[in-house]
Order: structure tokens, then C-alpha cells, then sequence
């Protein structure tokens, strides 16, 4: 796999133990998936687990949990606490503040709403967290908190992609895809790259894009898993012998490669090619990931997966802890459901109450484990929502200008804040921290310079952070 500027989305080449298209003849498509093919023999006999590439400069941690929080959590009622809000309740936005707030929909100046919310200092470095979180909290020393996160999209659906892979279109590749295509997976008998969705509710739907591969190949997507039943249809039938399932799937790689003849280079067949064989190996290693029948009781009760309403977050940051723990590259959790028009506080304890317990089961099964230095986990939504409150129904809108994020583990400087907003928490003002720049810091921890990640796509060199970002060195120790 390379991922060098003179290579250009190019890859690893050699001879296949298994040529089956030399009775194909030599056409274009022949070649590709014998090339393919060839790939995965280069990455078996590679001197690197799984033909991992070398990183650009050593790296602060090793993979990446992102924890995603869609519909947008509000950053004065959970890690950024703004005193002012109770002075100021009921009042408009002062001109002082509202002249700096950007022009784009959404931005309510009028009926500033209180946090109902109490904030506590905790941990040695006295983080300020919000009584939502008194689990996490227990964590806070562990914590790394950028309050200065800002874009300019107040939609959910942009929005996400803007978080996710950088621009609002949604036809880029995920961060995800990125780290895949830079690093590839120290376990070939897994995806490098998975994904978990619960709690989709609202109108907060995953968008595909934030786990897709845009202009890449479809090989490096993120592969989508329902944590409560697994991979389905993973088990072999019965009636199959290993042998028998090995002939079955010669045979429909050949008839693959005939038809890949047919159409030349075609990312979509050659990733399904791919599939196959990772399906064929999945079928040993995929039933024990998923299978919790061993994992003691004290740890399933910490994630909280046998009691609701914690079981669906529980089971997915138990299962992101025995992925990463397998040589998983990237695990994406995505919990929709932080959309707070209306009921804010009901809301957010509901939200609050499903994730807090499992986020922290996994940062303290993480550290126990000594997989916390090596794993980066990031925590985060699409945007904020406003000081303001929204209508008379004591919810706040959406806010882009100024929001929340957290990071822990792989080298971060835990009990640390970095970038603040205005008074009331509604624009960034100092240390403002595009999602490029978030995106830049995530790939610095893995080693990568976002300036020699390229894949050449219509003759442009393309970067994971589109026009670049700025890393942000604070975030770590």
C-alpha cells in the first residue's frame, strides 16, 4: 500500500499464488484483479503485520475510537460552562457579542436560556464537566478539551460531512478512509475499518459519506456493523467444508475476473472481489469478536450492556475495545439522537444517560488494558447549539460557530483546554479550531503528515484535509 507523493493512490505489486486468469488472456481487466490479487500475496508476505506502511514520523498512538455525537450536543450544558447565561437569562444577545457572530441561519439572538445544568471542577487539573457526565468526569484528567471548534454549516446532514471528511458535499473520502488508505489494517483477517450506528432517531440518519470513500477505492470504506447482532450471515452453513467454501469462492473470483475483464478497472467489483476473500477469513475471526460469552461479568456491567438504557452504547464501546484490541485501524461509534429543539434538558440526560457510563467503561477498560497510550479517542458532533433559546420550547438550535470536542489517549495531555468562546458560548474567539485542523491533529497522532497522504484524483493531488489544516500541537503532552 503506498501512500508517498511520487506513487499517487498507486499500489503494491507482484505475482498471485493463485493466477486464476491466465486462461483469460492479458486484458485490462484481467490484469487489474491479477494485480489485486497479487496485493493481497504482497501483503501476506510483507515483513509488516498486514503490509502496514511505515508512518512519516513516529506516531502518539496506533489507532482511533471517534465517538460521534450526532446531532449536535451543546457545549455550554456539557464541557464548556458560561456563568453569564444565568446572569443574562431572558435577555438578548449584547451587541458586543453579536456583532462577531457570523451571518448563516439558525444564529437566534434573542432569549438567552440558562444552563440547567450544574458544573463541577474534577480531577486534579479541576476540568470543568457538567453533571451530566459524572462518569466521564471521573476521567477528566484523562480529557484534552478544544472549546474553540468552529465551521460555518448550521444543517445536520453538511454538517456531518463537513465533520466527517472535511467539505459539506459529502463526495470526499472519510477521515477514515484516509487512515486506512495511509496505514492499512495489522489484521487481515478483520476490517480495518468499522463502523457502528445506534440510535438513529430524528432526522439525524447516518450519512454514508462519513464512513464512504469518495473519489478512493470502495476497499478502504468503512464496513457497517449492527452491534447487537454482529456481521451477519458470518457463519459457515452446516453443510460446507472449509475446502468446499474455498472451491465455491475460486470459482466465483474466476467469474468475477471475467466480468472485471469485460468492464477494465472497476473500483466497486474489485472491492467486492476483496470482499469475498476478507468474508472467507472473517468467517474464524469474526464469531469470537462478536461473541461477549466470555468477557466477565464485571466488565459487561461497567459498559453497562445488560441494562438499559446503556445496552446499545455498552455493546458497541465493548465491542470498539475487542476491535482496536484485534488490530482494528479505525472504529467509528455514531449515536444520533443530540438534536435538542425543544426539552433540552430532557433531552440531553436521556443522551447523556445511554453514553456517559459505556464512554467511560471504555476509556478505564482501555487504560487497564495499556491500550489507552496507544489509542486515540475522539468525542464530538457535527456542531453546538446556541446560548439563545429556541421559540418557548427551553431547546436550543444549532450553532457552528463555536462547540465542542474532546480527545484521550495516544499521547494527549489529559486535563487540559484549549480555545474558548465568547461570554456565552456562542462563537470561537480564541484558538478557533477548524474540523480540518481536528482532522490534520488526528492524523499527526498516527504519524501521518497530512501534506504526504496524497491520491491523485483528476489530476490533482488530493489531501485529507483538502486545503490543509493546522495541527494542533497542544493537544498533546
Amino acid at each position: 500500500m503506498s501512500w508517498n507523493t511520487t506513487s499517487h493512490g498507486s499500489e503494491p505489486s507482484g505475482h498471485s499464488r493463485r493466477d486464476f486468469l491466465a486462461a483469460l488472456g492479458l486484458g485490462a481487466g484481467s490484469i487489474g484483479l491479477s494485480t489485486m490479487l497479487a496485493d493481497e500475496q504482497a501483503l501476506a508476505s510483507s515483513s509488516k503485520p498486514g503490509g502496514v506502511a511505515a508512518p512519516h514520523f513516529p506516531p502518539k498512538a496506533e489507532r482511533v475510537i471517534f465517538l460521534f455525537m450526532a446531532g449536535g450536543p451543546s457545549q455550554v450544558d456539557s464541557f464548556d460552562p458560561k456563568p453569564a447565561l444565568a446572569t443574562l437569562q431572558g435577555q438578548s444577545v449584547p451587541d458586543s457579542i453579536a456583532r462577531e457572530i457570523p451571518k448563516i441561519k439558525r444564529a437566534g439572538l434573542h432569549n438567552i436560556m440558562r444552563s440547567p445544568f450544574k458544573f463541577k471542577k474534577r480531577g486534579e487539573s479541576g476540568l470543568d464537566v457538567s453533571e451530566l457526565f459524572p462518569e466521564t468526569a471521573k476521567h477528566a484528567d484523562d480529557l484534552c478539551v478544544i472549546r474553540s471548534m468552529h465551521h460555518r454549516n448550521p444543517v445536520h446532514g453538511p454538517a456531518e460531512c463537513v465533520a466527517l471528511t472535511g467539505t459539506q458535499l459529502g463526495d470526499r473520502p472519510s477521515l477514515g478512509a484516509w487512515m486506512l488508505y495511509g496505514l492499512g489494517s495489522p489484521n487481515r483477517n478483520l476490517p480495518g475499518y468499522m463502523v457502528m450506528n445506534i440510535n438513529s432517531v430524528g432526522m439525524q440518519f447516518p450519512q454514508a459519506a462519513g464512513w464512504g470513500t469518495g473519489f478512493m477505492p470502495a476497499r478502504y470504506q468503512g464496513t457497517v456493523i449492527d452491534p447487537r447482532r454482529g456481521i451477519d450471515d458470518i457463519a459457515t452453513p452446516a453443510s460446507y467444508t472449509p475446502s468446499a467454501r474455498r472451491r465455491q469462492l475460486d470459482l466465483v473470483r474466476w467469474l468475477n475476473g471475467r466480468h472485471l475483464e469485460s468492464l477494465g478497472e472497476h473500483s466497486e467489483l474489485e472491492a467486492r472481489i476483496r470482499s469475498y476473500e476478507m468474508a472467507f477469513r472473517m468467517q474464524s475471526a469474526a464469531p469470537e469478536l462478536f461473541d461477549l460469552s466470555s468477557v466477565p461479568s464485571p466488565v459487561k456491567a461497567a459498559y453497562g450492556t445488560e441494562d438499559k438504557p446503556t445496552s446499545a452504547m455498552g455493546r458497541a464501546c465493548l465491542l470498539a475495545r475487542r476491535m482496536v484490541e484485534r488490530g482494528v485501524r479505525i472504529v467509528q461509534i455514531r449515536v444520533g439522537g443530540w438534536d435538542a429543539h425543544g426539552a433540552l434538558e430532557r433531552n440531553h440526560r436521556s443522551m447523556a444517560a445511554k453514553t456517559d457510563r459505556p464512554v467511560a467503561a471504555l476509556l478505564a477498560d482501555l487504560k487497564a488494558r495499556g491500550l489507552l497510550d496507544s489509542t486515540l479517542v475522539v468525542w464530538g458532533g457535527e456542531f453546538g447549539r446556541t446560548p439563545t433559546m429556541e421559540g418557548r420550547g427551553k431547546g436550543r438550535d444549532h450553532n457552528p460557530s463555536g462547540y465542542t470536542v474532546w480527545l484521550a489517549g495516544g499521547g494527549v495531555k489529559g486535563g487540559h483546554v484549549i480555545g474558548t468562546t465568547d461570554p456565552l458560548g456562542y462563537v470561537a474567539v480564541e484558538r478557533p479550531v477548524r474540523p480540518s485542523d481536528l482532522h490534520a491533529t488526528i492524523l499527526h497522532a498516527l504519524g501521518i503528515d497530512q501534506h504526504k497522504l496524497i491520491y491523485q484524483h483528476n489530476g490533482r493531488d488530493e489531501l485529507a484535509t483538502v486545503l490543509g489544516g493546522d495541527v494542533v500541537h497542544e493537544v498533546f503532552a
